[in-house]
């Protein structure tokens, strides 16, 4: 039997894209394990519990080096767990699937993500 992808986006992985997380009690700055258009995967310092709604400040290359586009998203908490290194926690890997995402952002993800998988 073969596994069928049941993702609607494609998925790439990516860690080198800035991130700024808030949960309304914190912020970070972070970076990117994966992106899709539906959502994102980091790691963080801090727990943050499931279905926990964060606004997200994510940088994505422009069309010259020194340019950058922000693209400001909001999302829920879907999936985190705890990286345990020699006994204590290191950070925690956290999914967050964007919610109300724009079309004219989802787009730049797409394009973004489909001009990573060229390279």
């Amino acid at each position: 039997m073969v596994d069928q992808e049941r993702r609607t986006f494609p998925r790439i992985t990516d860690e080198g894209l800035s991130l700024k997380l808030n949960t309304g009690d914190f912020d970070t700055i972070t970076h990117t394990l994966n992106l899709s258009a539906s959502g994102i995967y980091c790691k963080v310092d801090k727990e943050i519990p499931l279905m926990s709604r964060v606004n997200l400040m994510l940088m994505l290359p422009g069309a010259t080096k020194d340019d950058k586009i922000a693209l400001e998203v909001s999302g829920v908490v879907v999936r985190e767990h705890p990286v345990i290194i020699d006994g204590a926690t290191k950070h925690y890997d956290v999914a967050i699937f964007f919610e109300d995402l724009s079309p004219k952002n989802r787009e730049i993800i797409l394009s973004y993500i489909s001009n990573r998988e060229k390279d």
